[in-house]
């Protein structure tokens, strides 16, 4: 097979000396340069304002028109050499190869839509795509047996264990191509899963990472078994990563299964309002080894799970929403506190965040040194979004109703008694 890929490329190395060769260059030269053109004028319009269909349509036609413009320049260019009586055997194959780019790639397009869009997923459309092309361009040539016998002969043996480039690259291709199915059908189920009402969010998150993780293994041994890997030889590899576990991924493994934990036993869970240590805020999303913690200066922390099973973890949202905020006032000996208690409830109507139930309370606390202690409670039910803002409107609204009623806050009190002035 060697032998004639050699003798085929000298037979176009000595065609290339002949004028019907120029010819027909010019004409793909001419093809190409036209199909850029078009190719530019049409890719340049604006698909922000598209949405659905239509920007599909219009992305696929910009994807499939150089090649297809060119083929209709090739073709035009092949029936007026045609008619001169010159020989088109370069054209008559291009015509293959542009169809089959122009399909390549309309349909990779296709099954990229099933992903949500990133930078790597772009270029990785880009890379599956010219491989399956230069795939079908070597089929079309008729090269594709002896190009995969001679990847085939670079081969190394280990033991009664061939590996060969070819085997290689099909593992590589296969592990790729099935972890692609897997991500797209554990995609599908979590917006399935997302979009049922009738599933809890701790359970969506739990089934979600278990499909992920089954598909994802299930994907590699199913690669590993068709390019003829004998399964029972991953028991050297299971050893192996038991040992690596042990010296230096125990903590990758405990944060890994503490998010199962964190799932299952639904101790924490997306919208939960959580203290871990100092930080405060609400849980966004749990992932396989860290849990998104969003504060109120959208600031977004990711916690380890394991830190969230061994350390003490405030859930003020783990029952109930209903948190209760205190709100403690001093006055002064001289005014009265059962009027001020009575202002202090109608300032509660300053925030719209206190709920009705559990209604607001107000309590003498004790006579301390420098005034009577006197505390507000209300009950809120929107943890996520903090207790500083109802604080701030009852306590601006608690000093105007005590301003007008006259009653005073009290200063630090301190008596000094000299018991002897010094001499002098």
């Amino acid at each position: 097979m060697e032998d004639s890929i050699i003798a085929e490329l000298t037979v176009w190395w000595r065609e290339l000396g002949h004028l019907s060769a120029w010819y027909q260059l010019a004409v793909l030269l001419l093809a190409a340069a036209g199909a850029w053109a078009v190719h530019r004028s049409l890719g340049g319009r604006d698909l922000e304002a598209l949405r659905g269909l239509q920007r599909f349509t219009l992305r696929s036609v910009q994807r499939v028109m150089f090649p297809f413009t060119m083929l209709l320049g090739v073709l035009i260019g092949r029936a007026i050499l045609h008619a001169l009586g010159i020989t088109t055997a370069v054209l008559n194959l291009a015509v293959p190869l542009l169809l089959s780019l122009a399909a390549i790639r309309v349909l990779v397009y296709g099954l990229r839509k099933g992903f949500s869009v990133t930078p790597m997923l772009k270029a990785w459309e880009n890379i599956i795509g010219f491989t399956v092309w230069a795939l079908v361009a070597l089929h079309l040539l008729g090269w594709l047996p002896a190009v995969l016998q001679a990847l085939d002969d670079l081969a190394i043996t280990f033991g009664s264990n061939r590996i060969s480039l070819l085997s290689a690259l099909k593992l590589v291709l296969l592990v790729g191509l099935l972890m692609t199915l897997a991500f797209w059908l554990s995609g599908v189920l979590e917006r399935r899963m997302k979009a049922s009402p009738h599933v809890t969010p701790a359970l969506q998150v739990a089934l979600i990472k278990f499909s992920k993780f089954f598909l994802l293994t299930l994907a590699v041994l199913l690669a590993l078994n068709a390019v003829g890997i004998d399964l029972t030889t991953l028991t050297v590899f299971g050893g192996a990563l038991g040992v690596g576990i042990g010296f230096g991924l125990q903590r990758i493994a405990s944060n890994f299964i503490s998010g199962f934990i964190l799932v299952l036993d639904r101790s924490i869970k997306p919208g939960d309002v959580i203290t871990v240590g100092d930080r405060f805020g609400w849980v966004e999303e749990l992932r396989a080894r860290y849990v998104v913690v969003r504060n109120r200066d959208g600031v977004e922390t990711l916690i380890p799970n394991e830190n969230l099973i061994t350390s003490e973890v405030i859930n003020w949202s783990y029952t109930d929403r209903h948190v209760r905020v205190r709100i403690p006032v001093q006055i002064s000996y001289k005014d009265d506190p059962e009027q001020a208690m009575a202002l202090m409830l109608e300032a509660v109507k300053a925030s719209d965040r206190v709920v009705a139930e559990p209604a607001p309370s107000v309590r003498l606390m004790e006579f301390a040194d420098n005034g009577i202690l006197l505390e507000l409670r209300v009950w809120i039910d929107d943890p996520e979004e903090g207790v500083g803002t109802v604080r701030s409107a009852i306590n601006l609204a608690i000093w105007r109703a005590f301003r007008q009623a006259g009653i005073s806050f009290p200063y630090p009190q301190r008596d000094l008694y000299i018991k002897e002035m010094p001499r002098g």
